[in-house]
């Protein structure tokens, strides 16, 4: 894939909401004082009779939310991750999810690459939390077009949902033409050696990593999963079939995120070797984003060492996945 500059996943989200008040006139807009830094700025300006301040009070405005989503309207409160998906957990438990109101959340500042913000600001644990809650969908794209389509797409969809984007710059490499459904996840490098499931910033690092196994000869397959819940049973089942060893790579902690999903559904449809990269255990820190991504083991580096230990386990089993085929695939 080519790469076209850097951007910001959360442009893509505040010009996916433009997108949507352009064509939908109940989309409504909850700001909780930090509407520059989630880009709800963008639907305020344009429409500011349908953006409400709630100001810093996240639980009153996700319960605000589900009133409007049960009166008719389409509402999107955006905040931090680290206060719109914890501080409000009860609220979106009850409020959203138990009451399948119609509710939309954009959890900003999400993963390490904050930067100098630190560790209160960077939530690294939200995803495992999102995805246990009933009927949420959680949505994490991988560059500013998929961030676009995906608040586009759960803006249109019925039901609670979550999108996660992040405040720094991002390799920008996907296009207009390029698939995205919830619930679907997309092979964007083909190969039988070892599969590499990715979401977000990690998706282009799962690029890269591809790119510096092929020097060797090792031929993986790159996954974006975009969609964390519904997740995707079939194409992750199938690639553990071909290629019989996986790495996940998340900008989140290795528990219960993207690499949880992917457990789960291997040990039921094709159980494999799997290698985890993520933050493991522990809380952020200031620093810049590069600095951050290295120091928490975030870069294509460790993609690259996890392939060749998933490949290694691989070889050394006697798991037969490999020679499984034409199985039925289980949510």
């Amino acid at each position: 894939m080519e790469l076209h500059g850097q951007k910001p996943t959360r442009h893509g989200f505040g010009d996916g909401l433009v997108d949507l008040g352009e064509k939908h006139d109940n989309v409504v807009v909850l700001g909780g004082d930090i509407t520059g830094s989630v880009l709800t700025s963008l639907f305020q300006s344009r429409w500011p009779e349908r953006f409400f301040s709630i100001g810093i009070a996240e639980q009153n405005a996700t319960t605000i939310a589900a009133g409007l989503a049960l009166s008719g309207k389409i509402p999107f409160f955006a905040s931090y991750g680290a206060f719109c998906a914890f501080r409000n957990a009860d609220q979106l438990r009850i409020s959203v999810c138990y009451n399948e109101a119609n509710v939309k959340i954009g959890g900003g500042h999400a993963g390490i690459s904050v930067g100098p913000d630190g560790a209160t600001h960077q939530v690294l644990e939200e995803m495992s939390f999102l995805r246990t809650l009933p009927h949420m969908t959680l949505l994490v794209p991988c560059d500013y077009t998929e961030a676009r389509k995906a608040t586009v797409a759960m803006g249109e969809m019925v039901g609670p949902a979550y999108i996660r984007f992040g405040r720094s710059p991002v390799p920008h490499f996907t296009t207009p033409d390029t698939p995205f459904e919830i619930g679907k996840a997309q092979v964007f490098r083909d190969g039988n050696d070892v599969a590499l499931v990715a979401c977000g910033a990690m998706v282009w690092e799962a690029m890269l990593a591809a790119e510096e196994l092929a020097k060797s000869g090792i031929q993986a397959r790159v996954i974006n999963a975009p969609s964390i819940k519904p997740f995707d049973h079939a194409t992750i089942a199938q690639a553990a079939r071909d290629c019989g060893c996986i790495v996940t790579a998340e900008e989140h902690q290795v528990h219960a995120g993207l690499g949880g999903a992917v457990a789960e559904s291997t040990a039921k449809n094709a159980p494999v070797p799997i290698e985890f990269v993520g933050v493991k255990d522990t809380f952020g820190g200031s620093g810049e984003p590069e600095e951050l991504m290295e120091k928490f083991g975030l870069t294509w580096r460790e993609i690259v060492a996890s392939a060749r230990v998933a490949m290694q386990r691989r070889d050394h089993g006697s798991t037969g996945v490999r020679a499984i085929k034409d199985v039925p695939t289980y949510a």
